[in-house]
């Protein structure tokens, strides 16, 4: 075997091995909570969670509220008066959105964009 197809089989094993995952930062316009809520398919090794931010972006500060029958904060780097004042509107967001937000957890990683964007125009607002 030449060393051109080896790398091709490398490269399309590396790909095969890649999670394929969905994501949308949601703006309050969306969800009735001031600030971001990031919302994904499964990620990492962690259950089903959703992101606060103040302001979008990975680096940013944030707290992570669990997708569960009782929601609860399950991470956090925001200060904790920040944390104290935001997580109960995004667990009551949560929990009035859990089965779809499940729904997406789970299976939002085959959806087509079109679905992706069904599946956010449904979501309640608090």
């Amino acid at each position: 075997m030449n060393e051109s197809k080896i790398a091709e089989i490398s490269a399309d094993t590396r790909l095969a091995d890649e999670e394929v995952v969905e994501i949308a930062n949601l703006a309050s316009a969306q969800t009735g909570v001031p600030g971001t809520i990031f919302i994904s398919t499964a990620m990492g090794q962690h259950g089903p969670r959703v992101r606060y931010f103040e302001r979008p972006g990975k680096t940013q500060p944030s707290f992570s509220v669990s997708i569960a029958d009782a929601p609860a904060v399950v991470a956090n780097s925001l200060p904790a008066r920040a944390m104290r004042q935001m997580s109960p509107q995004v667990i009551a967001w949560v929990s009035r959105n859990k089965d779809a937000l499940l729904d997406f957890w789970q299976h939002g990683d085959s959806w087509t964009q079109p679905e992706v964007n069904d599946f956010i125009q449904t979501l309640q607002r608090v």
